[in-house]
This record gives C-alpha cells, sequence and structure tokens, in this order.
C-alpha cells in the first residue's frame, strides 16, 4: 500500500494526497495489518465494507454515507488492481461494485431570499456574498480568488485556481478552468471591493492581514 501510495501521488493534488493518506493510516492499514495481499479475501473486503457503514459519519449523519465508504473502497481496489497485477494472484475484488448513491435535494435560494440576504449581511462581506451568488463559484474558488485573474476590462473573472484548507491549488479538473462574466452587480462588488482589497492583498476577498478569507467564519457570521 505504501509503495503504491510512493508512486502514484505524483499524479494527485495536495489536498487529495493528504486524504488519500488519512484515510490508508487511518482505515485500510489498521483493518488488514501485516496480513499479505494474496491473502486476503473478497470476503474480508466486503466484511470491511460493512465495518464502514457502521460507523459515524460527518455533518450530523448517524453512519458513514455510501460516498464516503466507496471513496475507502475505491483505494482499495486501486491497491488490489495494482498489486494484483504486479505480483500474480488473482484479484479478490472482481465484481464488487460501488454502492448506489442516494439522490440529495437541493433547494436553493430564491433570488428574493438572496437579495435579503445580499441586503441584511454585515457590510464587509457584502461584496463577497454579491459575487457569489451571481457567478456561482465554488468556496474555493473564491475565497482564493486573486486580484491577478479579475480581468476588469474585458469584464471576466478567470477561475484557474482554488483554495484547500489553506493552500491554493490548480482547480480539480482541468473542465473547472472557465471565464465567468461580470455582470453588472458582480461588477460594481469587484469595483467596490478593489477600494477595499486591491493594495492590501493579491486575494480578492482578505482578512485584515491580507490573508484569504476562511469560508466557514464566513457562513457563520
Amino acid at each position: 500500500a505504501d509503495q503504491w501510495f510512493s508512486e502514484v501521488k505524483i499524479e494527485w493534488r495536495n489536498s487529495h494526497i493528504r486524504n488519500v493518506r488519512s484515510i490508508l493510516d487511518g482505515s485500510i492499514l489498521p483493518y488488514f495489518g501485516e496480513k499479505h495481499l494474496d491473502q486476503i479475501t473478497k470476503a474480508e473486503l466486503l466484511d470491511y465494507r460493512i465495518a464502514q457503514s457502521k460507523l459515524p459519519g460527518r455533518n450530523g449523519n448517524k453512519f458513514m454515507t455510501a460516498k464516503s465508504i466507496n471513496n475507502r473502497m475505491g483505494l482499495l481496489k486501486m491497491i488490489m488492481d495494482e498489486a494484483s497485477d504486479r505480483y500474480g494472484f488473482t484479484n479478490p475484488y472482481r465484481n464488487i461494485k460501488p454502492l448506489k448513491l442516494q439522490k440529495i435535494h437541493i433547494e436553493p435560494f430564491s433570488l428574493h431570499e438572496v437579495n435579503r440576504i445580499i441586503e441584511t449581511v454585515r457590510e464587509d462581506y457584502r461584496n463577497y456574498y454579491t459575487v457569489r451568488f451571481f457567478t456561482g463559484m465554488r468556496s474555493g474558488e473564491i475565497d482564493g480568488l486573486k486580484w491577478d485573474y479579475v480581468d476588469f476590462d474585458r469584464k471576466q473573472i478567470l477561475i484557474r485556481e482554488t483554495l484547500i484548507a489553506g493552500e491554493t491549488e490548480y482547480t480539480k479538473t482541468n473542465g473547472s478552468q472557465r471565464e465567468i462574466p461580470m455582470l453588472g452587480p458582480v461588477y460594481d462588488a469587484l469595483m467596490d471591493q478593489y477600494k477595499a482589497t486591491g493594495k492590501l492583498s493579491r486575494y480578492v476577498f482578505c482578512n485584515h492581514e491580507g490573508n484569504p478569507l476562511d469560508q466557514n467564519n464566513v457562513t457563520k457570521r
């Protein structure tokens, strides 16, 4: 497992490397211990999946979600695929299918609700929410947005990076890189924001020290 990790992590972003290492050290390696790869059976892999399903979940979930379980099983599959191919034994992971994911129902804010939030939010967060609501930018994209990627002349926001765990990285996929037009309220909000932070920081939305905002703190205020 460690050999596989050292060989493939060059393909991943830093945030994904941390997540995979955490799952390996906190779940997969403790469960399978020192067992030889060719001694692991399909039944043991399924027992591991059952054990994970009984663990408490995050964000108020009583148990771990199917998505989280699939992520852990997916890592196991990659390890077993590579090992069986490299060392020539029958892969016990064959025909184990991922759990079905429950579709999440999302109820977005109405335009009336959006306007109420913008009108009543703390003044120093008004530009942040205006840009966020009317561009659809993801948390990491808006929190890590730099002035280098705000083109006032062409009225475009260039999505090239994302902020994860305090570190700026390239977007998750090449398809995530895009140009967002600055519609009326967005352009005005960014122009106003430039007056406040344009000379203070390379980040558009920042604290008094010039560091990017922590969106978890923003949403709690």
